[in-house]
């Protein structure tokens, strides 16, 4: 399974997002693969990625895609987190 976390630069935001994520899929027992990407990047992993986890303004911003799209309101929040890729993965 891929899966991107997305920020508007890809530098901080996302790399934080992606560790909470790494964590997450973790402690579920799950194996994915975990991109940290900017919105432009974004948009291409669109096409090939699974799912993809970013805040509101910027799941507006990427757009029609393949993958699916992950609204987190706090990235800090592993339970937030769980909760919404869990279902995500086991609809």
């Amino acid at each position: 399974m891929k899966i991107v976390a997305v920020c508007g630069m890809g530098i901080g935001t996302s790399i934080l997002l992606k560790m909470n994520i790494e964590k997450v899929l973790d402690s579920l027992d799950i194996e994915g693969d975990v991109e940290a990407a900017d919105i432009g990047v974004a948009k291409g992993f669109g096409r090939t990625a699974d799912i993809m986890l970013t805040s509101q303004d910027l799941a507006e911003e990427i757009g029609e895609v393949e993958a699916t799209i992950i609204v987190i309101d706090n990235f800090f929040d592993l339970e937030e987190i769980e909760s919404k890729l869990s279902t995500a993965i086991n609809p």
